[in-house]
């Protein structure tokens, strides 16, 4: 069964050169996560306390809070590339993570090797990928530069490249992350109508965003992370609301039943 669950799950980084900084100013910050000092004196900043999520099939999750709040750190402690440092967490599924796009890719061979390469690190056998090659290779519209090393191409074609792979796949867990912006407006109109299919291939969706409109049209429920810990769980309207005010979270009910009405028509 598709599930996520994790227990009081908390993850921390040292600063091992940061013992002369003013804690008092950390300390005031409205981002981040808490900045304190472990038994050895040495600082840490805690990026995520005490989350306890469980999820299952079906389940639609936006995370919202100020940058640096921890969203994205949920995600990597979601997808396995961070662990707790304290406490657990249990993730049960095959796991798509659009974000950290070029992780699992070489810089020095080809887009059509890294199509594999990064196809394999998400769970995926080579004959699953080459068979997908075609259809990758047309949605990224790279072209001759897939036979090129990754290393000659800039951050929006690896973009393309990395969004070809992930959304090609059949995902039972999607984390996405909406900061993928490094692309044209066209290419990223064209990628949101692919993500937009991924999630309904998707078993649990976690989406962390600062698009009210994307937040209304893909989830149902959302957290509100601030300082590394949630302080909000509701109906992502409600949650809005407490985030940015009351007239916001309006504005994301009437943008629900207005999706809500289009997909019963």
């Amino acid at each position: 069964m598709v599930s996520i669950d994790t227990y009081n799950a908390c993850v921390d980084f040292p600063i091992f050169d940061a013992k002369s900084r003013s804690l008092k100013k950390a300390m005031l910050s409205t981002a981040g996560g808490s900045i304190g000092k472990n038994d050895q004196n040495v600082v840490m900043v805690e990026a995520l306390k005490d989350i306890n999520l469980h999820l299952r099939e079906g389940d639609r999750v936006g995370l919202v809070g100020h940058n640096g709040a921890g969203k994205t750190t949920l995600l990597r402690l979601l997808s396995g590339i961070y662990e707790p440092t304290r406490g657990a967490a249990d993730v049960r599924g095959r796991v798509a993570p659009v974000f950290d796009l070029g992780v699992g890719m070489d810089p020095e061979v080809s887009g059509y090797d890294n199509i594999i390469i990064r196809g394999l690190f998400l769970g995926q056998t080579i004959k699953q990928m080459k068979a997908k090659m075609d259809e990758i290779a047309e949605f990224s519209e790279l072209g001759d530069y897939l036979s090129m090393p990754l290393r000659t191409y800039s951050t929006g074609m690896r973009v393309r490249l990395a969004l070809g792979v992930v959304t090609s796949i059949e995902p039972e867990i999607l984390l996405l992350d909406e900061g993928i912006g490094a692309v044209d407006a066209a290419f990223m109109a064209k990628a949101r109508v692919r993500l937009q299919e991924l999630v309904k291939r998707s078993g649990i969706l976690v989406f962390a965003s600062h698009s009210n409109d994307f937040l209304a049209q893909l989830c149902d429920t959302a957290l509100w992370i601030d300082h590394g810990q949630i302080r909000s769980v509701g109906e992502v309207s409600d949650v809005v609301g407490e985030y940015e005010g009351p007239e916001v979270g309006e504005y994301v009910r009437d943008l629900r039943r207005r999706f809500d009405n289009e997909e019963n028509v």
